[in-house]
Parts: structure tokens; sequence; C-alpha cells
């Protein structure tokens, strides 16, 4: 994977930090091998402020819609702070004339309000023969790669990882709106993984086992603070599925990688991995903007 992240990175140059973590595991009394529960000071945290990045990611949204939508698209509207900016932009751009015939798909409830409120044709991604561009934020993309992780923030609502991830998929081109530190090599944190709720804690123990010693499985609650098992209120997603966050506390070498071990394990649906091409990252900084694209498929394979 080393040399992965030094072919394919961008022209700008990227320092890798070598973490130290602490072990994941203890041992009891006999000697047996347990893993080591978090204090709710570490309690993995699901949403972030876009408030410091505002002025920089506002940019970075009236970009993306400026480079690439134009009139009679179909337009997948991505969830997130950056994504509602891109979307109030949509909105003024087809008030001025400056866009017209264009229907948004959204990605969730959220992003639909926003729609309504900016006056921007909607359209259910299920009565949509092609959705021709589709914009997102990510919590996270791999650098060089652009494999990206989405569905970390709190779910609100009626909102999906399965239908924002549908939406993107669906996509003739994705674009990601992304702050700088959100992209890097060394990728730390969690993937969301979509389960089935009724046999969850066995489809657990399988990632667990999977993942032994780079990372720790928890259920998302719906309220109040996360634990290993999701305390008396796990969160059930509109599908009916359980959220597991499976925590890394190594870093990650490979996203697709990731994706690809949990892919194979029954009871798994799907997770917050996504791989998509073509694919940009318009990098929002103070400096101004960054775009990188994604290499083709097969020159990916090559490397």
């Amino acid at each position: 994977m080393a040399s992965l992240l030094s072919s394919s990175s961008s022209s700008s140059s990227t320092f890798l930090k070598l973490v130290h973590f602490p072990s994941a595991f203890e041992f009891d009394g006999i000697g047996r091998r347990r893993r080591r529960r978090r204090k709710n000071n570490s309690v993995l945290k699901f949403t972030r402020s876009c408030l410091a990045d505002a002025s920089s990611l506002v940019l970075a949204a009236h970009h993306t819609v400026d480079r690439y939508i134009r009139s009679g698209m179909v337009i997948g509207l991505g969830s997130g702070c950056a994504s509602g900016m891109a979307i109030q932009y949509m909105g003024r751009q087809l008030r001025a004339g400056a866009l017209k015939d264009i229907v948004g798909v959204p990605t969730s409830v959220g992003s639909a309000s926003e729609a309504a409120k900016a006056g921007i044709p909607l359209n259910q991604y299920q009565d949509c023969s092609q959705i021709d561009f589709a914009f997102d934020d990510a919590d996270i993309i791999e650098e060089g790669t652009l494999v990206a992780v989405i569905g970390r923030r709190r779910l609100q609502g009626e909102e999906s990882i399965l239908q924002e991830k549908s939406v993107l998929n669906a996509a003739n081109k994705l674009a990601f709106m992304i702050t700088e530190s959100q992209y890097k090599g060394g990728l730390d944190g969690s993937v969301p993984v979509l389960v089935q709720s009724l046999n969850w804690m066995e489809i657990a123990e399988k990632i667990d086992d999977l993942f032994l010693g780079d990372a720790e499985v928890w259920r998302r609650p719906s309220i109040g603070q996360a634990d290993p098992h999701g305390g008396n209120n796990p969160l059930v997603t509109k599908e009916g599925h359980n959220v597991l966050d499976l925590i890394f506390t190594s870093p990650i070498l490979s996203l697709a990688e990731v994706a690809k071990s949990l892919d194979k394990v029954d009871g798994v649906v799907d997770h917050g991995v996504i791989s998509k091409f073509p694919c940009s990252a318009v990098i929002a900084s103070e400096d101004g903007l960054q775009i990188v694209d994604s290499l083709p498929r097969n020159a990916m394979e090559a490397l």
C-alpha cells in the first residue's frame, strides 16, 4: 500500500505521521486476552462543526456548481455543510437564470428540505433513468485513490447511508467537497457498517475477529453516549438495520481493502466506503482550492 500512496498522490506534498496507539487489549487474572473498553471521555464523535471551515467550504461549493453543473442536468444533491451551501447557490443560479431545467435527486431528507427552500425541482432516485452529476460531503478521503468514507455523522430523522450511497453510485460523475484536513494518507477514525438487526451481535463478532488488534466494533446509539452495545437505544435505520462503527485504533492502510473484507461478511448490508470513478475532490483551504481528479480504474489496478 505504501507504493500506492506514493505513486498516486497529488502534486502537493504530504507528510505522513505515524502515531503510536495504546493496545486495545488487556489481560484478565488468568492470562486470557480481552478487549479493553473505552472510557466515556474518549467516545467517538459522530458530528463535526462546519463553522470554522465555512468560509473556505463556500468557495468549494460555488466552484463545484460552476464547474460541473449545466442546464438540463439531473443532479444528485449531497448531505452536509458544503452540500447545503452548493444547494443554496444552485437555487440562486436558477432564480438568476444562469441555470435552467435542473432536477435534483436528494440523498437525504435534509438535502431535500434545502432544495425545496432553494426552489430546486426534485425527483426521487427510484424514478430517475440517469443522474448526470452528484456532489456530496465526505468525512475523509484517502489521498491518491479518492476512496471516501461517508456516514460517520449522527444520522438525523430519515437520513439513510444506503440512499446516499445509491445516489452517488448512480451518478455519471461525482465530486466531494472537503477541507484539506480531510484529504490524507494514513487514515484514522471509523467506518460505519450497516448490518442486519436480528443477529447484529454475531455479525459484530465476525467483524471484530476480522480486524482483531486494529479496530473496535461499537453499535451506534440513537440517543445518548456510545458504547460497545449501543446502550438501551440502539440506532435503527429507516430500512431496519443497525449501524456498527468500526473504530480503527491503528492507521488504515487501504480503504479499498477494508471495503473488500466487509463485503465478504454475512449479514453486512453495506458500509460507508465509496469508490467511484470518475470522481473529483474539491479541497478547500485558507490558501484557496485544489482540484484532484481520480485516476482511471485501469491505471489504479496497474499500481
